[in-house]
């Protein structure tokens, strides 16, 4: 096991040694904005002047950053340093964020810290720390945890000191960390891991690892069957920017819920959108019967995915006093206009049984030039439809491919405004 601390002055990670010297960093600064599609002319050009070890590296490095800038922000994106792997799995730094502020629920004291098992290139773990957590994160890849370090200096210079650990998690002994964040890896070999015992360490091992500490969470997959959440913890589902990126496993031996937004309520489910602006979007179940099927009305609501995840569709639809157009399609309807920031509102002008000559000739009669397609409990792909509407006119519409009280149906109409 190897320890590298930011307590002390250390070398360069010897990994990334060539890229963080005057050279590397010209290089980088060069290659930010670069082309890949001309990448093999930039090599060769490069290497007039430069290694070709640190040329590749650099190059590398730069594809790297660019394909990162949609989880990172360019701010940071342009100033970390990665790994394919570590930009696959790495969190999106606005939920990464949000999750660190929740670990304020948990730990009532930052300085005492939160140990990242399975930290990557350390995406979360920089959150945490500029959240002003004592940061120790735990990685078995050695390239990996140099790289992890990297960034935490790099892109957490004024937190509290952290501490990088080389270490098999399964054998790294957490006693006295007050709390536990652990994002098992969900890819192998042959692409994404489906089954939680599959992850790496399992999702079992990680419960029970947090259930010992006291206090933390477990990262997992959106799908994850509900009957596989434990009683003590509770389960969290977020978006962004209307996208599901993770759903999350909280757990406090104390219950603590003393008001403050990150505290747990085991047993619970919960989604929770993201980016907030006047507040925290968070939507908690409160074991709503599924709601009435009813006749199609005025409005049509798309609950947000996190929502639907989460199985919170009853608690959107009763604010919404509506009802479902299936009892098997996520889809509320209602006759009133109600904002709500958990579902699109969508204004219903047709309803057709699904007849793609009828839906042709519609769009045709309003000169629909522009179509949006959702569906749900339809096997029509949306491009497919597209190309076969020959679009072409002015103005803009929406067609919901669903079913209506078991039968398959077209719903058309556009955003509504609220």
């Amino acid at each position: 096991m190897d320890r590298v601390t930011d307590r002390a002055p250390v070398p360069a990670p010897p990994l990334l040694a060539p890229l963080l010297s005057a050279e590397g960093q010209t290089l980088l600064a060069e290659l930010r904005d670069h082309d890949p599609a001309g990448e093999l002319a930039v090599a060769t050009r490069l290497r007039r002047d430069h290694p070709a070890e640190l040329v590749s590296a650099a190059l590398t490095q730069a594809r790297l950053r660019q394909r990162a800038v949609a989880k990172f922000g360019a701010r940071d994106a342009y100033r970390m340093y990665f790994t394919p792997n570590g930009v696959e799995q790495a969190t999106r730094s606005t939920v990464a964020a949000y999750r660190a502020a929740r670990f304020r629920g948990l730990v009532a004291d930052p300085a005492a810290g939160v140990t990242d098992l399975c930290c990557g290139i350390g995406g979360d773990a920089i959150e945490l720390a500029r959240a002003g957590f004592a940061v120790t994160a735990v990685d078995l890849d050695a390239p990996t945890c140099e790289i992890a370090l990297t960034n935490l200096r790099v892109l957490a210079p004024d937190a509290p000191p952290a501490t990088v650990v080389r270490a098999d998690v399964l054998e790294y002994d957490t006693t006295g960390a007050p709390a536990l964040f652990i994002d098992p890896a969900r890819r192998g070999g042959r692409g994404r891991i489906f089954h939680p015992e599959a992850y790496s360490p399992p999702l079992s091992w990680a419960i029970e690892a947090v259930r010992r500490a006291g206090a933390g969470a477990v990262k997992i997959a959106p799908g994850i069957p509900h009957e596989l959440v434990p009683d003590d913890f509770e389960a969290e589902w977020i978006s962004d920017g209307g996208d599901v990126k993770e759903a999350v496993l909280w757990h406090h031996a104390a219950g603590r819920a003393d008001g403050h937004p990150g505290a747990v309520v085991p047993g619970t489910r919960r989604a929770t959108l993201l980016p907030t602006t006047n507040g925290l979007t968070t939507l908690t179940g409160r074991g709503l019967p599924d709601p009435p099927v009813r006749p199609t009305g005025r409005f049509l609501y798309e609950p947000d995915g996190a929502v639907i995840r989460a199985h919170l569709v009853a608690e959107v639809a009763e604010e919404l006093n509506g009802g479902l157009i299936d009892e098997t399609i996520a889809y509320i309807t209602s006759d009133e206009a109600r904002p709500t920031p958990y579902a699109t509102a969508y204004e219903i002008t047709d309803e057709l049984p699904f007849n793609l000559k009828k839906l042709k000739a519609l769009l045709r009669e309003r000169e629909v030039g522009v179509l949006t397609v959702k569906k749900r409990g339809s096997a029509v792909e949306p491009e497919e439809l597209r190309r076969r509407m020959k679009l072409k006119g002015p103005n803009t519409a929406t067609v919901f491919l669903t079913r209506t009280a078991g039968a398959p149906a077209m719903l058309i109409g556009h955003p509504a405004e609220l």
